[in-house]
């Protein structure tokens, strides 16, 4: 089925976070403690931790501090107890925006997304206001070129929900969360390497955005994601 071109978007996003590496591993780091805290440090066992350390290693982070952070959060080391909070609001032109974060200030990181919604154009809503917008999947994109119909014949006997392709000729495999390492997994061996894969919130539909609207998006959304707490950002805004 053809879908809605997300190519740029994913293009967009890669290249702005190759500005921020810094802070890419201080949120992996985050992920990994939260995910070896709730599912264990045995990574054969605990998928979340698995796709965490998958980030880590797309980032370069040496294993040895990969270990020492698994170890950290199983072991009896102190360190900070973080909780998962999830904060919902409206964007420019009532895009929906979810934030994700980290904290051991619940306090401090509401106030702080808060102040980014109201200073910068949007307005935070309550819990469920725009979530039903999105959906909880796996996602897979390939770049344009790739063959379609071996993406699909593997992506679909792996266990795949949909292939998507979409108008400029990227193709986006969907899957349950719980399905996407066996299909990523499955898509690899057939050498086929996704250009971007994650357990994402994925919007039903897009709005479009463009000129000055589309700047005070992106402007808002880079201050949202700069804070502190924060580990994901999404939005159903096409920019």
């Amino acid at each position: 089925m053809a879908g809605h071109s997300k190519w740029a978007n994913i293009q967009h996003r890669k290249g702005r976070q190759d500005e921020k590496r810094g802070k890419i591993w201080t949120r992996i780091i985050r992920e990994i403690t939260v995910a070896a805290r709730a599912g264990g440090g045995d990574v054969s066992a605990n998928p979340r931790l698995r796709l965490a350390i998958d980030k880590a290693k797309a980032a370069n982070m040496p294993a040895d501090r990969i270990k020492y952070n698994i170890d950290k959060a199983t072991g009896n080391a102190e360190g900070l107890t973080y909780e998962e909070i999830r904060y919902e609001g409206y964007g420019i032109g009532g895009a929906a925006i979810i934030v994700d974060t980290m904290t051991d200030n619940r306090v401090r990181t509401v106030a702080e997304v808060r102040h980014a919604f109201s200073k910068y154009g949007g307005n935070m809503g309550t819990e469920g206001s725009v979530a039903f917008q999105f959906k909880h999947v796996g996602q897979l994109i390939f770049a344009p070129g790739t063959s379609e119909d071996k993406v699909m014949e593997v992506a679909l006997e792996a266990g795949a929900e949909d292939v998507v392709t979409d108008e400029d000729g990227a193709i986006e495999v969907l899957t349950a969360p719980g399905d996407f390492e066996a299909v990523k997994n499955a898509l690899e061996a057939a050498g086929l390497v996704p250009d971007a894969a994650d357990v994402t919130m994925r919007p039903d539909v897009t709005i479009d955005l463009a000129g000055e609207d589309a700047e005070r998006m992106q402007k808002l959304l880079d201050v949202i994601e700069d804070l502190d707490d924060v580990q994901e950002v999404y939005h159903n805004a096409a920019l």
